[in-house]
């Protein structure tokens, strides 16, 4: 996946360097070259000096072919209007913009783009929005390390049983939704490509359950 970051920061550096290491082709930009000291010595992927409003900077980021561009600059407005830009002008399917003030969420959310508030998602959350993963977290708490997550049932587990899914238990399904209706939850329970299944775990667990997903979709192909 080819991925624009817009702002090196600390967030910025951080989300930059993840998606680096798990192999994606990342282009930072920033206004100020001495904002790429953030990046770890070993990131490898393109830095870019300049104003991210001008269409020359975003032609040197090759915005044309980008899959997904995640705007986190320090400015609320600046992180709406190029997620906008970048959306409606240059049709990047997957698009973040970073929200610092909760004040200017409604000027964000005007532009109909995913918005992640910085002080209760973090750096994990935007690159799970930026990615294909059918795993996201939608609820976190940092002091018990306790998450909810939100599983997408992926086509190629059309027709498999929510127990195939979870055969440890070691994580709990607490809802199961198809179709804008709950269903009741049960380990028998067929399930269909675009429910949404709800789990309680920790990332451990998590992390676990998406290296099974990845090689199942893997041995599928």
């Amino acid at each position: 996946m080819r991925v624009i970051v817009v702002g090196c920061g600390r967030v910025g550096s951080a989300l930059a360097y993840q998606l680096y290491k798990k192999g994606h082709l990342v282009t930072v930009i920033d206004q100020k070259a001495s904002a790429f000291d953030n990046l770890p010595v070993d990131f490898r992927g393109r830095t870019i000096e300049g104003d991210v409003l001008a269409r020359e900077v975003l032609r040197r980021a090759e915005i044309e072919d980008a899959d997904a561009l995640a705007a986190v600059t320090s400015s609320d407005s600046l992180n709406a209007l190029i997620a906008h830009i970048a959306r409606t002008e240059y049709r990047v399917s997957k698009v973040v913009s970073r929200n610092y003030d909760p004040r200017q969420l409604p000027l964000q959310k005007a532009f109909s783009i995913t918005v992640i508030a910085s002080a209760s998602w973090g750096v994990q959350r935007i690159e799970e929005s930026l990615s294909d993963t059918p795993l996201r977290v939608v609820f976190t708490d940092s002091q018990t390390n306790f998450a909810i997550y939100q599983f997408e049932v992926p086509e190629f587990w059309h027709g498999r049983s929510l127990q195939e899914l979870l055969p440890e238990g070691r994580s709990k399904a607490i809802a199961l939704r198809r179709a804008g209706q709950l269903l009741p939850i049960s380990v028998e329970q067929t399930l269909e490509t675009g429910d949404l299944i709800y789990l309680s775990s920790d990332p451990e667990e998590i992390e676990a359950l998406r290296h099974r997903l990845v090689f199942q979709k893997e041995q599928l192909a």
